[in-house]
């Protein structure tokens, strides 16, 4: 007979995750974090979720660290108001971006996101932490590859004796797009 892990009534059917504090921070070669990653935990309604597993994972190679506890692993437990974080990192001497993956798990529940982070030569000089305020982050290059290969297509059009109507020039409308966000539920 098999058995089948059942939901509890209080578990959430879907998880949201947010990182709240910690994206696109840059930080000097072989600092210290001085701020932390903070995620928010919620339900598919918005309502933070308390006692939930939240695990931050650094990269095995390339730009990263290590967390207090020494290991590229911390795991945290979301509180009242649905928060989790990881503080005090050690990072490397390695200069670029990585992305630090977070997972929350509530019974069956579970989402995922990444935080983006920065190491550079030029913060060390500094010894300061400043918003990366650059297309650094994967985000932007997925926005100037859709709006290239928009502009690539109307090109191409008009090469091929194509009329055109779309204007050849830049006049994109810039668009913002906020922490991605992974939900993964069963539903109810």
């Amino acid at each position: 007979m098999q058995q089948v892990a059942s939901q509890q009534p209080s578990d959430p059917a879907i998880l949201q995750i947010r990182v709240m504090e910690g994206e696109g921070v840059a930080y000097p070669l072989g600092g210290r974090a001085t701020r932390g990653v903070t995620v928010q935990v919620a339900d598919e309604t918005g309502k933070p979720i308390e006692n939930a597993s939240v695990s931050f994972r650094l990269p095995e190679e390339g730009p990263s660290g290590t967390f207090s506890n020494g290991s590229r692993l911390e795991i945290a437990t979301t509180k009242a108001d649905g928060r989790a974080s990881a503080w005090g990192m050690q990072w490397n001497r390695t200069e670029g971006s990585f992305e630090i993956r977070i997972t929350a798990v509530k019974g069956q529940a579970r989402a995922g996101t990444v935080c983006a982070i920065y190491l550079s030569k030029a913060t060390a000089e500094t010894g300061s932490a400043s918003p990366v305020k650059l297309a650094r982050s994967h985000k932007w290059i997925w926005i100037t590859l859709a709006v290239a290969g928009a502009a690539g297509a109307a090109v191409a059009g008009v090469a091929l004796g194509g009329k055109s109507t779309t204007p050849v020039g830049p006049s994109v409308t810039p668009t913002t797009i906020g922490s991605p966000t992974i939900v993964i539920g069963h539903p109810q």
